[in-house]
């Protein structure tokens, strides 16, 4: 991590009260449209026995719902411990607790402790970290079949959005940066690792991208 981006600045930006929000909106409306999307092409793949490992999952609620689905397995992945209270309390209502492990590491820098899985995600992850290349690849070595992902899409609307974004973090000091990652490159490095991309679409915001083994 750079010093634009450190532990502070992360339990900042995500909260407990983000934690609790993000819980009390899953369970009125459930998954929001981009985590639906991805659970929707993943579900097509096929979860049945699958074991799933997601990488700044929050509440884990696409995690939840891959279970319901027939996964067998899930692990957890948050840089901050700021959701934990609010996803054991979700896992604790569904009954799911025994089929979740969840883990508080930098999983760039620390991925060799933790088993590789069936299938990995990382929804909105990519642009909260300043190193993607390692992040991307640490991701792709650990998925035994699919990697699916979601990123900001690179438009001239995105750029200004996100200057704009970063000049206010940076005048009020959050120690946090948004990345505007490139997509091409995202899906080059996790190619490096062996994936092949067999999904690419694009909504007004995001993308939603899936490599297979």
């Amino acid at each position: 991590m750079t010093d634009c981006c450190t532990p502070k600045g992360y339990r900042w930006v995500f909260s407990e009260r983000s934690a609790r929000a993000e819980a009390k909106r899953y369970r009125r409306k459930g998954l929001d449209a981009t985590s639906r999307r991805i659970f929707d092409f993943v579900k097509k793949q096929g979860v049945e026995g699958r074991t799933v490992l997601e990488v700044g999952g929050g509440i884990g609620a696409i995690q939840i719902e891959l279970l319901k689905a027939g996964a067998a397995r899930a692990v957890s992945v948050e840089l901050t411990p700021t959701y934990e209270e609010e996803a054991t309390a979700l896992l604790r209502e569904m009954g799911l607790e025994e089929r979740v492990e969840r883990r508080i590491m930098d999983f760039a820098a620390a991925g060799a402790a933790v088993d590789g899985a069936d299938i990995v995600i990382m929804n909105r992850v990519i642009c909260c970290y300043p190193d993607m290349p390692r992040l991307a690849g640490t991701a792709s070595e650990h998925a035994r079949e699919l990697l699916v992902m979601s990123f900001p899409r690179r438009t001239w609307w995105m750029r200004i959005a996100m200057f704009l974004g970063n000049t206010i973090l940076r005048a009020t000091r959050r120690e946090f940066h948004i990345f505007l990652h490139p997509p091409s490159g995202i899906l080059a490095t996790s190619e490096q690792h062996g994936l092949r991309t067999v999904h690419n679409q694009s909504g007004v915001v995001w993308t939603v991208a899936a490599l297979c083994r």
